[in-house]
C-alpha cells in the first residue's frame, strides 16, 4: 500500500473539488519556491525530493505522499497546513476553517481517510488531524524530526499504534501520548471501523526561511 495524498488521481473528474485543491496547492508551492529564489535543483537538495517529482508536483501532475509534502514544507520553511491553506494566519485571534475547506489527504484501500483539519504556522508546527481506518488498513509513517509528539483520542474501534515495530493497543474512549521521531504506523485493530483524532506538535525547529538573492 502506498501512502499517496488523495487529492488527485487519474480518475478524478475535471470539475471535482479535488482538482481545485490540487491546483491551488501546486500553485502555492511554485509561488513559495520562486519567492525564495530557489531553482528546482536547489529546491530538490533542500527538501530531499527529486527534481523531476517537484516539477510534476508544481504542474499538478503528480500525486505526492504525505511524507513528500512534509519534506517540501520543510524545504520551504512552512508547515503542511500552510501549503493547504488551513493554517492560522497573521495575528488574528481566531482562524475558522470551514468543513468545505478540508480535504482528505489520504484514502486507504478500503475507504479509510486522513484529513488535516487545521494547523499552525511555523516555527512551532501544530496540527489537528481526523483519521478513519477500516479493517485491514494501516498507514506507515516516516520518523518525524527529533522531539515531535502526537496526542491520540480514539472515538470508535481500536487503534494499534506501532513504534519501531512494537504495537500499543488504544481502545475506544481512551487517549495516548507518543514520541513519533521514529518510524511508526497507525493500524486498525479488530473487525470494526476505527476513528481517532490526532494532534501533532513539532517544536524546537525554526522553519522560517530567510530568502537569499541569487544571480541569474
Amino acid at each position: 500500500m502506498t501512502n499517496k495524498v488523495n487529492i488527485l488521481t487519474d480518475d478524478t473528474p475535471p470539475n471535482d473539488p479535488a482538482q481545485a485543491v490540487h491546483a491551488a496547492m501546486a500553485a502555492r508551492i511554485a509561488s513559495l519556491r520562486k519567492a525564495r529564489g530557489l531553482s528546482f535543483d536547489q529546491f530538490a537538495v533542500r527538501c530531499g525530493v527529486s527534481k523531476g517529482m517537484l516539477v510534476q508536483i508544481e504542474q499538478a501532475k503528480a500525486n505526492p505522499s504525505i511524507g513528500t509534502l512534509c519534506r517540501i514544507a520543510s524545504g520551504l520553511g512552512v508547515s503542511v497546513a500552510e501549503l493547504l491553506e488551513v493554517a492560522e494566519s497573521g495575528n488574528r485571534p481566531v482562524r475558522v476553517v470551514c468543513a468545505d475547506e478540508v480535504t482528505s489527504l489520504w484514502t486507504g484501500p478500503h475507504g479509510g481517510t486522513a484529513r488535516l483539519l487545521i494547523g499552525s504556522e511555523g516555527p512551532d508546527m501544530l496540527e489537528h488531524w481526523m483519521w478513519e481506518l477500516r479493517p485491514g488498513e494501516r498507514f506507515d509513517a516516516q520518523a518525524h524530526p527529533p522531539g515531535t509528539q502526537e496526542l491520540f483520542h480514539v472515538l470508535e474501534g481500536e487503534l494499534v499504534l506501532e513504534l519501531n515495530g512494537t504495537g500499543y493497543k488504544i481502545g475506544a474512549g481512551n487517549s495516548a501520548h507518543a514520541r513519533t521521531d521514529c518510524e511508526h504506523a497507525y493500524v486498525c485493530g479488530g473487525k470494526k471501523k476505527l476513528r481517532f483524532t490526532m494532534v501533532v506538535l513539532e517544536p524546537g525547529r525554526d522553519r522560517r526561511f530567510v530568502a537569499k538573492k541569487t544571480r541569474k
